[in-house]
């Protein structure tokens, strides 16, 4: 895998354990996540409508919309029921010391 398609987007001691973080990388919005020390990368943008998920609630692995209570898994970016029809993006996330790295395709 050609290592500049990683890419540096927090610092990991800035999301605690249950913490939801959104970061802006050039156009995208992305959500990090941190569930029980491993953190995951979403697209930020509710599928259903213009929202924020890192505005919304962490509740274990699902985060919720804070515009209409649209859930997803964290994990997947799977959308679980309506008003959800579309699943979220997801990233693959490494950690370098401090760095929270995603990659890009």
């Amino acid at each position: 895998m050609a290592e500049e398609n990683w890419v540096s987007v927090a610092k990991r001691s800035a999301i605690n354990p249950g913490d939801v973080l959104g970061v802006r990388l050039g156009e995208r919005e992305i959500a990090l996540y941190n569930l029980d020390g491993e953190i995951y990368a979403t697209d930020n943008l509710c599928t259903h409508a213009f929202a924020l998920l890192s505005q919304g609630w962490l509740d274990g692995e699902t985060i919720e919309c804070p515009l209409h209570g649209g859930r997803f898994e964290v994990k997947t970016g799977k959308g679980l029921g309506p008003p959800i029809n579309d699943d979220l993006k997801t990233y693959p996330v490494r950690v370098i010391g401090d760095d929270v790295q995603i990659r890009f395709e």
